[in-house]
């Protein structure tokens, strides 16, 4: 359909019609119109007198025309509109959102006359949750998020020395001992020339010519403590480096962790557990190994190189040369395999984080698995798992089974070279045996060293990739910051204000236009639909998230002024599944103030009405709940995390779904502890049954991210709006009519 001389400029997939039904369609941005190719059962929306737009429409580039991605509601359209109103809509779900933006952005490039760049977006590509960038390929991880940094390996790593500047004395002394250690090595070796030139060979002569036999215990003892030196300083050395080693990785790991905590929800929304969790351990774990063990020997290595490199030469010059024949080759081996390691090791280390996942995801999922009796599917998928480490290091051991004997190989080709020289010197007597047999015992260590340093390439890049896995959490910044200015809350009085609120997950709207007060020790019940936003709300209301437009202000100031942590302090949430941690029920309520008196912890559980079943433990309150409060029921969780928010005496009270998991009876003993908590705060209920919102002041009704009711439960039940309609479809089920 396009001229000879028309240019695309970019194209979209729309994916509905209409109808909001699942079509296929096809939208092309050219230098000099707009054309739509949909199919032949379709009837994409136009405005009043247009006739439709049917397969093959095309609208010229006009003044007068605009192209917008509107986000609405469950869909979102892309709108042509021009002077007469709306000319067409293309309408798609929301995994196609940036798509459809990157399509406007290049029409507005387009018409504001600068050059627009050829290259194609598909817009099928599926969206990471967490910072919204496509995600491609069969493995279905985020390049932004999960790809490492396109940074040198030995950049990476010396990133780690900030780590090591608080000890700089420590490491001073490492290298010190290092450098002697090695000094000391090197020794025994030289005290061989003259055992042989000056005592054993002039010895085998017939009359013992030139024998210095007064020599053999100075050289011996020479020996003998040079042997023991450098043994001792090889102990402190492994010692001192180890030492500082694990506390850069402690270090590492501490502030790693630290920073997760400073990171907003959003991060962890597209992160797997398993992955953190690899972060956090196996990687730090990896790169104290490799600054222990590895980088120890590898300057060891260096120093023995050098310190071997100027004796040889100072020997023999043509020797020297001779030993350095195959260093051309291996410098080009390691170029070239070096890349391909670190990428090796990059998707290992994927796959390792996604086999961790999979622990992280049904070890403490064990109930549901064995409840589906889905034992045997979650086996494949850990074998499934597994085989992506196997394969992954596979293609690494491939390579490395190849480099490893091409070294070995090349240092003994080396070897002989310096053989052949030697003996065709010592044959021209421009050599003494002893000088040769000294040569031969510090090239053999030369090449020894000079293998292992080859090895250390594996080694570096398996690190190189763990500390860019460990950096790629800690330069990621939260979207939540703390302010510039900050404002300490003080004891707040609990006045909480929505002033033209908006908030969207990536380019989708979720909240809009929300206004709302909220008066000091008032109750507010959230009641809508499920994806009306609710959550949301309170979401904000915590700074979770930060509105996207428009404030909430707590006590007439903006809660982005406040200090998050001071903040969050007023708080008290009560979520619709508890989490216990750990540990023993007293810990657990006294979680946000570890502080308390037993006797204040025993108040709190008192008033959560959970103290009778917390003494019918075997250690009352020192009883151990189990990893997320599994030994306790469902309502004997939410008390404690009733006790829990009680603790704190939170001025602003969050409920979410409190009571909607349990049976009737536990409903009764959860709302009496309720009661005791609401009293004299500023609280915001969420509940889907409304019988738990009878003590709200107010009904505030939410559909599709916006406000469409507020008032008391039985002014709402008289304008017959949305509030009614849902009262009446729970009151018309057989569990309400039970109850």
């Amino acid at each position: 359909m396009l001229d000879a001389n028309e240019t695309l400029l970019a194209w979209f997939e729309p994916d509905l019609d209409a109808q909001l039904n699942f079509s296929q369609g096809l939208l092309l941005l050219t230098d000099r119109r707009i054309v739509s190719l949909a199919e032949s059962d379709q009837e994409l929306e136009s405005a009043p007198g247009n006739n439709g737009q049917s397969t093959g429409k095309a609208w010229p580039h006009s003044a007068e025309t605009t192209l917008a991605a509107k986000e609405k509601g469950g869909a979102s359209a892309l709108q042509l509109a021009g002077g007469r109103g709306l000319l067409a809509q293309w309408r798609h779900t929301h995994a196609r959102s940036k798509a459809a933006h990157h399509f406007v952005d290049r029409w507005k490039l387009l018409r504001s006359g600068q050059p627009v760049d050829t290259g194609l977006l598909e817009s099928s590509e599926a969206l990471c949750p967490s910072c919204g960038s496509p995600i491609k390929g069969e493995q279905g991880f985020c390049e932004v998020c999960a790809s490492l940094p396109a940074t040198k390996p030995v950049g990476s790593l010396l990133r780690l020395l900030r780590f090591a500047r608080k000890r700089a004395g420590v490491v001073t002394l490492g290298i010190v001992l290092t450098v002697a250690g090695t000094a000391a090595s090197l020794v025994p070796p030289y005290l061989t020339k003259p055992m042989l030139d000056d005592v054993l060979i002039p010895y085998q002569s017939p009359q013992h010519e030139g024998a210095k036999l007064y020599l053999i215990p100075w050289l011996l003892g020479g020996l003998a403590v040079a042997s023991v030196l450098s043994w001792i300083l090889s102990w402190a050395r492994t010692y001192v480096v180890a030492w500082v080693s694990e506390r850069i990785a402690s270090d590492l790991r501490n502030q790693t962790y630290a920073h997760l905590q400073k990171l907003s929800l959003e991060f962890f929304g597209g992160k797997r557990t398993g992955d953190l969790i690899s972060r956090v351990s196996t990687d730090t774990d990896r790169i104290c190994y490799f600054l222990s063990v590895n980088l120890l020997d590898f300057v060891n290595d260096v120093l023995m190189i050098v310190m071997i490199a100027a004796f040889l030469l100072w020997t023999d010059v043509r020797l020297a040369l001779a030993t350095l024949v195959p260093l051309p080759v291996i410098t080009y081996l390691v170029h070239e395999v070096r890349s391909r390691l670190r990428n090796g090791f990059q998707l290992g280390s994927r796959a390792w984080a996604d086999m961790t996942s999979v622990l992280a995801d049904t070890i403490p999922g064990i109930r549901v698995v064995k409840a589906f009796a889905q034992e045997h599917r979650e086996v494949d998928r850990f074998r499934h798992a597994n085989d992506r480490v196997l394969h992954a290091n596979d293609r690494v051991n491939r390579l490395w089974s190849f480099f490893g004997p091409m070294i070995t190989l090349l240092t003994d080709g080396g070897l002989l070279i310096v053989w052949i020289v030697g003996v065709w010197q010592i044959y021209n007597n421009n050599l003494k045996i002893g000088t040769l047999t000294v040569f031969l015992a510090y090239i053999n260590r030369f090449y020894m060293r000079l293998d292992s340093m080859s090895r250390m390439l594996s080694a570096t890049q398996r690190a190189a990739a763990s500390a860019q896995r460990v950096f790629g959490v800690m330069d990621r910044e939260a979207t939540v910051a703390e302010p510039v200015h900050p404002v300490h809350p003080g004891r707040l009085r609990g006045r909480i204000e929505f002033r033209d609120v908006a908030f969207r997950y990536g380019t989708r709207p979720v909240v809009e236009g929300i206004n709302l007060t909220i008066e000091p020790g008032e109750m507010i019940g959230l009641v809508g639909p499920s994806g009306s936003g609710k959550t949301t709300m309170v979401n904000l209301a915590c700074r979770f998230y930060d509105v996207a437009e428009g404030a909430i202000l707590v006590d007439s100031t903006d809660v982005r002024s406040f200090v998050i942590e001071e903040f969050r302090k007023h708080i008290g949430l009560v979520l619709q599944e508890p989490f216990l941690f750990y540990g023993t029920i007293a810990e657990n309520i006294a979680y946000g103030r570890p502080e308390a008196r037993r006797e204040e912890i025993i108040a709190a559980a008192k008033a959560a009405r959970a103290h009778e079943f917390i003494l019918r433990l075997p250690d009352g309150y020192d009883s151990l709940v189990g990893e997320r409060g599994q030994s306790l029921s469902g309502g004997e969780r939410q008390r404690v995390s009733i006790a829990r928010a009680l603790l704190i005496d939170p001025r602003i009270l969050i409920l979410d779904e409190a009571t909607s998991s349990v049976d009737t009876e536990t409903e009764r003993e959860i709302q009496l502890a309720l009661d005791n908590l609401i009293c004299g705060r500023t609280t915001i209920a969420i509940a889907h049954r409304l019988s738990t919102l009878s003590r709200a002041n107010r009904l505030v009704v939410m559909e599709r991210g916006q406000i469409v009711e507020v008032g008391p439960h039985q002014e709402l039940l008289d304008r017959n709006g949305l509030y009614a309609r849902l009262y009446r479809a729970q009151s018309e089920s057989p569990e309400d009519r039970q109850l």
